[in-house]
């Protein structure tokens, strides 16, 4: 701006003065908004905020002009005491989960038309349901040198798929006298997703004298598909004996199918009166056939060996029976 052309204000006129060391209050000059004013910077001019159209702070609740605080108490929905775990001294949160709801919670039967939380028919999880299964694994006819006989080789459980009652039965008959039958009674705890620990007791029959043992062991699927079982026992008199037996399905067709197996038993002392030795017992092993006519009946033909060993061999030729003997059979496989 050319002050010198202004109306009164020829510095020129002025004596002693020069254009420019004339101050100027420009805040005098009629038309002399600054903020209206190119290249003026609002953070250089004074501001009256109070004055301000709108932005009146006194007339705000809480607020004061010279600080301008907010006071949120005084805000439309921000009562800070009516919110739970809310202190207004220090607006911090309380425990907002866990411990005892507010009086004034939400029930979450309110809105339900009268239905309360808990089972519901038909919604129940499978693994809590009870099942039960009886398999006839081994039903067969047996011949060898020593004779003909019949064997059974079964089991059946009852329960949900975490708690079983197992019952097992494994035993011989050989030229019409009943030989060592082994009978178990046993609960099942499922330990993993193929495996249940399994306790409770085994009684022993048949080729003399009873003997009666605690049982603990384990009966499940191996990896690369082996069914096992493995027991150990604690009998009468400081008597103890371990069993293990495993079998594998190879599968020619869906039906015809190839079954090994093999059992081992131990022992911890002598016991003539059963004719059974310290440590390994006997092994058996055999190699079965069978055709599936439905899922739940196969018959089926195969061969089994039998040995003794140690001890238990001894009693057997004192006995006159024989030590080693191969077995052909002829049976069925049932379960339902």
């Amino acid at each position: 701006m050319d002050h010198s052309k202004m109306p009164g204000m020829d510095h020129g006129s002025l004596p002693g003065k020069k254009p420019e060391a004339m101050p100027m209050d420009h805040s005098k000059m009629p038309g002399m908004d600054h903020s209206s004013m190119p290249g003026m910077k609002p953070k250089a001019m004074p501001m009256d905020h109070s004055k301000m159209l709108g932005m009146d702070h006194s007339s705000m609740p809480g607020m004061k002009p010279e600080a301008a605080p907010m006071d949120h108490s005084k805000m439309p929905g921000m009562d800070r005491g009516s919110m739970p775990g809310m202190k207004p001294e220090t607006m911090q949160m309380g425990a907002m989960q866990g411990g005892s709801p507010p009086s004034d919670a939400r029930d979450p039967d309110a809105y339900s038309n009268g239905l309360s939380m808990g089972p519901m028919k038909g919604m129940d999880m499978a693994d809590n349901d009870r099942y039960g299964q009886v398999l006839i694994d081994r039903l067969e006819a047996t011949h060898s040198n020593d004779g003909n006989g019949q064997a059974l080789d079964a089991q059946a459980w009852y329960g949900t798929d975490l708690n079983k009652l197992w019952l097992k039965v494994d035993g011989e008959r050989s030229n019409g006298k009943l030989g060592a039958t082994r009978t178990e009674a046993l609960w099942n705890h499922a330990i993993a997703p193929y495996w249940g620990l399994q306790t409770g007791l085994r009684h022993d029959f048949g080729d003399g004298p009873g003997r009666t043992w605690a049982a603990i062991g384990v009966q499940g699927l191996s990896p690369y598909w082996f069914d096992v079982q493995a027991t150990a026992y604690v009998g009468q008199g400081g008597r103890t004996a371990a069993r293990v037996e495993a079998e594998y399905d190879i599968l020619f067709t869906q039906r015809l199918i190839l079954q090994p197996n093999v059992k081992a038993s131990f022992y911890g002392r002598n016991d003539p009166e059963r004719g059974i030795g310290s440590g390994l017992s006997d092994i058996e092993a055999g190699l079965r056939l069978r055709y599936e006519v439905s899922r739940k009946f196969a018959p089926y033909i195969g061969v089994v060996w039998k040995g003794k060993f140690g001890q238990t061999a001894d009693y057997a030729r004192e006995a006159g029976h024989a030590v080693h003997e191969t077995q052909v059979v002829a049976g069925v496989r049932v379960w339902f």
